[in-house]
């Protein structure tokens, strides 16, 4: 069976507890346990945190609990880091492991079905490094980013004229895909950090797409509402779940 790490702190600059706060009448972190749990190839989950409230929904839940260093705690610590110090804790409970989840306390878009199929395409070919969930968003392709010059005007981020079919038109471009950190499914050789790609360097360089709709972590107040949507749209409601 494949571990799970899952990671959240308790600190949040956009929207505060963020991990616990009630999402349709549950603590939003309960979610990607819930997923866990209900997944074919799922066997233990290892909760990473500092955060006292955290902990105790993890053991309600029956996670096993990691102690974040205060290090790994801060603003400025990088996901990358909590990553690795996460897979060496599992690794020194467990001994070597050749897979494992990646989850996000924060993270609520998450179907037990993706999850196996991440792991069973890792399964299936040895050459891959990780699977990783995407959701398509044209209206946030680099055809429309911009940035301001230091004179305060509006300027292309990038060189559009380089994109072809590029156009006022959102989808004309090329679909234009973002890692909705959703879902990850991780080999341990992803955890040589140094050989990854940025912005996830925790990916590796060989990844193949989990394709969902709409997902997103939640780190601003508007992604609470998108969350919402989303589970009403995948049979979650107050007083039921899709599980049995």
């Amino acid at each position: 069976m494949i571990p799970v790490l899952l990671i959240g702190r308790g600190g949040s600059r956009g929207v505060p507890k963020k991990n616990i706060m009630p999402i349709m009448g549950r603590p939003l972190m309960t979610y990607p346990i819930m997923a866990a749990r209900n997944s074919k190839h799922v066997g233990e989950i290892f909760l990473s945190t500092d955060c006292d409230e955290i902990k105790e929904i993890g053991r309600l839940h029956s996670v096993s609990i990691i102690d974040r260093p205060a290090e790994l705690c801060s603003d400025s610590a990088l996901v990358e880091d909590v990553v690795v110090h996460g897979y060496n804790e599992i690794c020194r409970e467990l001994g070597s492991i050749d897979m494992f989840v990646l989850l996000f306390c924060n993270t609520a878009t998450i179907t037990p079905g993706l999850i196996d199929k991440g792991i069973e395409a890792l399964r299936s070919d040895a050459s891959i490094d990780s699977a990783v969930s995407v959701s398509l968003f044209n209206e946030y392709s680099p055809v429309r980013a911009k940035r301001i010059s230091n004179e305060g005007f509006i300027l292309p981020y990038i060189d559009v004229n380089s994109i072809d079919g590029a156009s006022c038109d959102r989808d004309t471009a090329e679909p234009c895909y973002f890692c909705d950190c959703s879902i990850w499914i991780l080999r341990y050789s992803c955890m040589e950090i140094e050989n990854g790609i940025l912005p996830f360097r925790w990916m590796g360089k060989k990844s193949v797409p989990l394709y969902q709709k709409g997902g997103l972590d939640i780190d601003y107040d508007y992604g609470i509402a998108l969350t919402e949507h989303w589970l009403k749209n995948n049979s979650f409601s107050v007083e039921e779940t899709p599980y049995e």
